[in-house]
């Protein structure tokens, strides 16, 4: 399986997530924000950072890099693709995600462990988690408070669409406690948690970030999201 994670420029968390995905047992392909092809990948990364300097709005600007139109079109032909912190961001700016994120309600920059709940396993990248389990993840953002139209929130809670909330304290002020969110479909996932960081034995909180590659792999291997290659 190949799974290409995207460099924009002031990316920070690429290489954590490359070597996330070789460690779960995948074929890392970096792919770079001027490409023009994804390099016949089967699933794509948006990792986290400072994508363009946060210039006008996180994620704003890298939405329309090269690379995303790209990533636009095998999204909506049912390759799966996940959004981490910044990444989950661009897919907000990039409207492949209902919602935004904006600023923390306490104005501070976090950078704690957060419990979650998994409310959804029926995406490519929650298969290996069972629904209502709680898994611990690293956590580091200062726009990360998720908000949307009550229309929108509705609609996210009735169609199940809800993919992960904090468990216990809500460390953004983000609506209903939302931390990731999944498309129609269920291919594109977004959350601002760090799941690449909780990888390996010692190194972050826990190891539940592997549920998030194993599970990709294994939906590839059964021939999810293969409807388009690029």
């Amino acid at each position: 399986m190949r799974i290409g994670v995207v460099t924009f420029p002031g990316s920070l968390d690429d290489r954590d997530a490359i070597r996330a995905v070789r460690l779960c047992g995948a074929e890392a392909v970096s792919l770079w924000h001027a490409d023009d092809t994804l390099h016949d990948v089967d699933a794509v990364i948006l990792p986290g950072g400072f994508s363009y300097g946060d210039y006008l709005r996180c994620g704003a600007i890298a939405r329309f890099a090269p690379v995303m139109d790209r990533v636009i079109d095998a999204a909506t032909g049912g390759m799966p693709v996940l959004g981490i912190c910044n990444g989950f961001q661009i897919l907000c700016e990039s409207h492949l995600l209902p919602g935004a994120l904006i600023r923390n309600d306490h104005r501070l920059f976090n950078c704690i462990d957060v419990r979650l709940v998994v409310e959804n396993t029926a995406t490519p990248w929650t298969r290996d988690f069972g629904r209502w389990q709680e898994i611990t993840i690293a956590l580091k953002n200062g726009e990360g408070g998720y908000v949307a139209d009550q229309r929108t929130l509705d609609m996210l809670e009735a169609e199940g669409r809800v993919v992960f909330r904090y468990a216990g304290s809500n460390p953004n002020g983000s609506y209903n406690a939302i931390a990731g969110v999944s498309n129609e479909r269920g291919n594109v996932v977004g959350l601002m948690p760090h799941p690449e960081h909780c990888v390996e034995e010692g190194f972050g909180p826990s190891t539940d970030g592997r549920g998030f590659f194993t599970s990709v792999i294994a939906a590839l291997a059964a021939g999810t999201g293969l409807e388009v290659r690029q």
